[in-house]
């Protein structure tokens, strides 16, 4: 660990103190009369909006921290539990659907987002300017490399068809094709895996479904309840996508859910080798930080640990002891389980002699592939020192694109007020690396951030609370029942924190607190709420809050949501991000990958020192 140098006076220190005031005040000078030319160039931009283009690079950056702080232990990053646990913490693997009053709760076949019923409405003096939303696509098959050799059953996805065809913009019109899978009984040479009309992979009929519904939540939301979305797609909504055409998929269906519409649409895609939204980017820098994540002993652990399941699992599936795709980590046998349960298929069975055997993967066995799933993406992406460096250098351009969006917006260059992103669980990895997340988990199916930006209502800095909430929200011991009742104590986990250690289930009449409502004024749902919580332990010492900005010079502020409710980071900067102060959050990303990504090509390279 770095020791912590000494500042030395302003006037009194050393040359290289005096060398950076200096250079401050230059920096100062360009930013002013750069902002005089925004203004000379664009005579629609107020003065008001030219400085809050640029405040990020007068923020304090000294108060902003930078460093790497742990997410909190709970039985996700704790090895000792995920080998000997059962279960997989109450998270939901076999349905898209969960009950409403269970909403929330981690699924992996569609994680929950932004939708209103749940949604956390902000007070009426903080007026929504912009929105990014970014999520993984939703269900789909099987990869191929993660088949087993070979597979019991086929899978057909004769439900659906994918579309691909070109067409001019004028003139001529085309078919509608879509590509049907389909086996020669000619072709000698079958391929390994599962067999049927589907492409491995290919969005499933049941996550367009999931699409459509996600556009459906998102639109109730952006425009039903806050007014915000125009009514119909124009130049002030894009959507993105990767090379991979499985987010192509999903964005077709999210924009009819949204807008209603099956007119052309535009999906915005960078080049192959360079997307930054996968991303593909080379970055050898971030490419050796993760294979050193990957390589050391504490890693290694636990595949030593889960040796035996290795073995189970190797001699029902067939797959070779030696193949590294799937001994490197549990990645493939999760995908190749987690797929056949979102999609209602049994779980495999061995082979003998082109016959299904008695020898079949358990609930229990599949169970502990999760939870090694959720401690391997725990400890990649947030767990080793080493990940934010590891995320900030491959996922930086992205969020050197995001934050430009922002201030483009702000400065009146841009009229989009909505962006959204079809992306990857290695995208959105990476990204809650960089928010630093305080309970990381594999995102799954749909998993979804959202980056809503709000000026307060008066144009004079408005004061704010003046620490940042750090406390976290609790875990919910496995098998419990997500009713309303223990929902709202999740909700409201920090009076929860206060009431549940003194509360007695045998109290006679006494009345539950008011945030309780839900609980009905019944002792005993209470008390089940207050058992189903379980207090995270810290792995490190934890720091005191430290004070944060408490206004926006500009009055505008972020609010991140992960999940459909508030980001909760375990950056003291960032806290609980709702309504951070915009300069607070922009100068923690332009710390880390530059103004505009621009520190991203030399911290890839090695160039610039991370």
């Amino acid at each position: 660990m770095d020791t912590q140098r000494r500042t030395s006076p302003l006037l009194g220190g050393t040359w290289i103190t005096k060398t950076l005031f200096i250079l401050s005040l230059m920096l100062l000078f360009r930013t002013v009369i750069h902002e005089i030319n925004i203004m000379r160039t664009n005579p629609g931009t107020n003065f008001a909006a030219a400085v809050a283009a640029s405040f990020a690079h007068r923020v304090n950056a000294a108060s902003i921290d930078l460093g790497w702080h742990a997410p909190n232990a709970t039985a996700i990053n704790n090895l000792t539990r995920v080998i000997g646990g059962s279960g997989v913490y109450g998270f939901v693997y076999n349905t898209s659907e969960v009950p409403v009053d269970a909403y929330g709760v981690y699924n992996w076949c569609n994680m929950p987002h932004v939708r209103a019923t749940e949604y956390p409405k902000p007070s009426s003096e903080y007026k929504l300017q912009y929105v990014e939303v970014i999520h993984r696509h939703h269900k789909r098959t099987v990869y191929a490399s993660n088949s087993f050799p070979v597979e019991s059953y086929s899978w057909n996805c004769d439900d659906e068809g994918l579309f691909y065809y070109g067409q001019p913009k004028s003139g001529k019109k085309s078919a509608h094709a879509y590509w049907q899978g389909y086996l020669s009984a000619q072709n000698p040479f079958v391929p390994s895996g599962f067999l049927g009309s589907c492409q491995f992979p290919q969005i499933t009929a049941g996550g367009l479904e999931d699409s459509w519904q996600h556009g459906k939540d998102l639109y109730s939301v952006y425009h039903d309840l806050l007014g915000f979305l125009p009514d119909n797609t124009n130049d002030k909504v894009t959507f993105r996508v990767t090379q991979n055409v499985i987010t192509s998929e999903v964005a077709g269906m999210v924009i009819n859910g949204m807008f209603g519409t099956e007119a052309d649409y535009p999906l915005l895609i960078q080049p192959s080798g360079v997307d930054s939204l996968e991303p593909t980017y080379a970055c050898s820098v971030s490419s050796s930080l993760f294979s050193a994540i990957k390589s050391g002993s504490n890693w290694t652990n636990h595949l030593t640990a889960a040796s035996s399941l290795y073995s189970t699992l190797d001699n029902i599936s067939g797959v070779s002891p030696t193949d590294s795709g799937f001994h490197a980590s549990f990645d493939h046998y999760y995908d190749n389980l987690s797929a056949r349960q979102c999609h209602a298929k049994p779980l495999p069975c061995k082979l003998v002699n082109g016959v299904n055997s008695a020898t079949c993967v358990t609930q229990a066995i599949a169970d502990e592939v999760y939870r090694l799933g959720n401690y391997e993406y725990s400890y990649i992406y947030r767990d080793d020192p080493r990940s934010l460096a590891a995320s900030a250098t491959s996922y930086g351009v992205w969020i050197g694109e995001l934050t430009t969006h922002i201030r483009d917006f702000i400065a009146g260059k841009s009229n989009v007020i909505y962006r959204h992103n079809v992306a990857h669980d290695g995208s959105i990895s990476r990204l809650l690396s960089l928010l630093q997340l305080d309970v990381m988990v594999w995102p799954g199916m749909g998993s979804e951030v959202v980056f809503e930006l709000y000026k307060k209502g008066s144009s004079t800095p408005v004061a704010m609370p003046t620490t940042m909430v750090t406390s976290t929200p609790p875990v919910v011991a496995p098998n419990c029942n997500h009713d309303n009742c223990l929902r709202q104590f999740i909700q409201e986990s920090s009076s929860a924190s206060e009431f549940c250690p003194t509360f007695s289930a045998s109290a006679v009449g006494v009345d539950l607190p008011q945030w309780a409502s839900s609980c009905q004024n019944l002792a005993k749902r209470a008390s089940s709420a207050c058992s189903c919580i379980m207090t995270p332990t810290p792995t490190t010492t934890t720091s005191t809050p430290t004070s944060t900005p408490t206004s926006s010079d500009s009055g505008y502020f972020l609010r991140v949501l992960w999940k459909g409710q508030i980001l909760r980071s375990s950056n003291p900067s960032l806290g609980v991000m709702d309504m951070v102060p915009l300069e607070t959050v922009l100068a923690y990303f332009d710390g880390l990958v530059g103004v505009g990504a621009s520190l991203v090509k030399g911290k890839c390279n090695g160039t610039i020192p991370i």
